[in-house]
């Protein structure tokens, strides 16, 4: 299954000219300066810097990812953890449902939509995953925006100053799937979240946890509370604030792979 067929490829041609050496050594210089400037773009879109047109254009390649990449590379079959659990134990993630590329009618509580407005919805991918003891799941989403990069920075600014990425009343819904663990993981079954807009792509990413067993969660916590020394909440004890945190963190370095590696550009 995938979002859009996979890129064809192209041979490279052989001219059959003759080229005197220098012009060869010219010619050698001016591709090198070209390599450097062309590694610089990308570096700069990895560490967050502006890139000028280059950056541009990542942000916009960003944003048509949704119907130009395999579901299994944004959503791998499992995902791999190092160090995701509590205490720096190690994760595996398996994926056991990708809901079909949506719109984001009925996706969020009317609250959390509301917050997210200002941006648009252009596209909204989904899967969930177990964990390796199957004990837990977790929904992870890619909303894809219709904002331009000044939108997203100040949407970014305004969950980060108000603190609305650990608001109870605007977690995520899960994506329940039915005929799989996932089948009870609903909206009172949330146990922990964390939230993430990007400002590098017209990308909001988000991850909700839960237990399989579908018991209901009274006081569910974000991620980065229940991932704090000390905490006793049973979202914390049970490492559900590392589920949500470390999944989402692993898609959303994926993403970024996927837009900075030449060889996976939609044509």
């Amino acid at each position: 299954m995938s979002f859009g067929e996979p890129e064809v490829g192209y041979k490279e041609r052989s001219w059959g000219v003759r080229i005197p050496p220098r012009f060869a050594a010219v010619a050698g210089c001016v591709v090198l300066g070209l390599g450097l400037i062309g590694g610089a773009v990308t570096g700069s879109w990895l560490t967050g810097g502006s890139g000028e047109d280059g950056g541009s254009d990542r942000f916009a390649q960003a944003g048509r990812l949704w119907h130009s990449v395999p579901v299994d590379q944004l959503f791998p079959p499992t995902v791999d953890g190092q160090g995701a659990g509590p205490g720096g134990a190690d994760r595996t993630w398996t994926r056991i449902a990708v809901a079909p590329d949506s719109g984001c009618t009925g996706a969020f509580d009317p609250l959390l939509r509301k917050a997210l407005a200002p941006v648009g919805c252009e596209r909204l991918l989904r899967a969930t995953y177990t964990d390796a003891t199957q004990s837990y799941v977790t929904t992870v989403g890619l909303l894809f925006t219709d904002a331009d990069a000044p939108a997203m920075r100040q949407l970014d600014a305004r969950f980060t100053q108000q603190g609305l990425d650990t608001r109870t009343d605007l977690m995520p819904l899960p994506y329940a799937a039915k005929n799989t663990l996932a089948a009870g993981f609903g909206a009172q079954q949330r146990a922990s979240w964390t939230i993430s807009v990007l400002t590098d792509a017209p990308v909001v990413a988000y991850a909700v946890s839960g237990w399989a067993d579908g018991r209901t969660v009274d006081t569910p916590e974000p991620a980065e509370k229940a991932m704090e020394p000390g905490d006793t909440s049973p979202a914390a004890q049970a490492g559900l604030g590392n589920e949500a945190q470390g999944l989402a963190d692993r898609v959303e370095r994926g993403l970024r792979k996927t837009v900075s590696s030449p060889s996976e550009q939609p044509s």
